[in-house]
């Protein structure tokens, strides 16, 4: 699958390895950074998706998604996301990815806003989740990017450069690879934030402190290859 991920926030929370350990798929592990695994909750547009070297599908590639994410590293040492929950507003896709890759897709009523100029803006990103996985469950996010540029940042190249996702499918445990171009990042200010998400995907309360990490891209391309299985089941 090809896809642009566009408007992209990322918020991050230290959490403890052993509390992130039991919900990761069988074969991997935390991957930590400074003693830590990290549970982000990414919220952006997902623009133009399509199959394979097809052409984007109009209206159904196109809308929001917010997911709940960990990091994790295999046996063989491929680094990668584990989703704990992926909300999106496309009925079609949520049934499709749930089908087809056993990916965690809720259906959720979403929306994206931005307010102000090219220099001076605020986004606002709403959930409200329809199916599955406890209707009603829902998150607010209000952002405000700053113009600095993030560079040369070990933590920020950790949590954004993932080339992959782990995932447990049909028994099985996968790495579904993907390729895009290093994020171009921006910090930025979290002006509000209400969200149950994180806590329905098994880490209670985190939300509930600050982030550790607050970071904004205008977005970059991807493209996803085929799903590997993994050596041990």
């Amino acid at each position: 699958m090809h896809q642009r991920w566009a408007d992209v926030t990322f918020l991050h929370w230290r959490v403890d390895p052993a509390q992130v350990a039991p919900l990761l798929p069988v074969g991997t592990t935390p991957d930590e950074f400074d003693g830590s695994s990290w549970v982000g909750l990414i919220p952006f547009r997902m623009v133009g998706a399509g199959v394979s070297r097809g052409p984007s599908v109009p209206w159904l590639g196109t809308f929001a998604e917010t997911n709940v994410r960990l990091y994790a590293v295999d046996r063989t040492g491929r680094r990668g996301v584990v989703f704990r929950s992926l909300d999106a507003s496309r009925l079609a896709v949520v049934l499709g990815a749930r089908a087809a890759f056993g990916l965690p897709y809720c259906w959720a009523g979403m929306r994206v806003q931005r307010v102000g100029d090219a220099v001076d803006y605020t986004i606002d990103y709403t959930t409200a989740r329809r199916w599955p996985g406890g209707r009603g469950r829902a998150s607010h996010i209000r952002i405000r990017p700053k113009p600095t540029v993030v560079r040369d940042d070990p933590l920020a190249h950790f949590l954004t450069a993932r080339w992959g996702l782990h995932t447990r499918w049909a028994g099985r445990s996968l790495f579904v690879p993907n390729e895009h171009e290093m994020w171009p990042l921006q910090r930025a200010t979290l002006l509000h934030l209400t969200d149950d998400l994180v806590a329905a995907a098994g880490l209670p309360g985190v939300t509930a402190r600050e982030p550790d990490s607050v970071l904004f891209s205008a977005g970059v391309r991807t493209v996803f290859g085929a799903a590997q299985s993994a050596a041990w089941r």
